[in-house]
């Protein structure tokens, strides 16, 4: 877990062939849709979602040079409870893929060892910890 946030989790994701991949997770056991939150409680979702992008966002500018932008989610397609994905994206992604869903990336991308969330990105979870601190202090 990165941080708890007002309606929240911001965790990092367990697959990092996009650095600084982040989830923010839902506080509340059985909400399965946005719309399933009273009005405040939505709104305070799509505000830490928008504080997670933000904070990933910093963080990966930071640590890599060819970071371009920050793609927000909610699916919720797979996973029965509301969840927001934040994923980084960089212009040494392939050609193919660097304009389109993440969700296009070959399988082997996501099950990939070399992949696994890990000590290795260590100092990318410190970054983005510290710019929700960063964030939060200013809000």
């Amino acid at each position: 877990m990165l941080r708890r946030l007002e309606s929240g989790f911001a965790v990092i994701g367990d697959v990092q062939f996009l650095p600084g991949y982040s989830v923010l997770l839902v506080d509340e056991p059985g909400v399965q849709r946005l719309s399933d939150l009273p009005k405040a409680k939505r709104l305070a979702f799509l505000s830490d979602m928008d504080q997670l992008g933000e904070a990933v966002e910093r963080a990966c500018r930071r640590l890599d040079p060819d970071f371009r932008r920050v793609n927000l989610e909610i699916l919720g397609n797979t996973d029965p409870f509301l969840h927001a994905h934040v994923w980084p994206r960089f212009e040494w992604e392939p050609a193919e893929l660097v304009g389109k869903p993440v969700w296009l990336y070959p399988h082997g991308r996501w099950s990939d060892e070399r992949f696994r969330l890990g000590p290795q990105h260590d100092v990318l979870r410190a970054a983005i910890s510290g710019e929700l601190d960063r964030l939060r202090s200013t809000a």
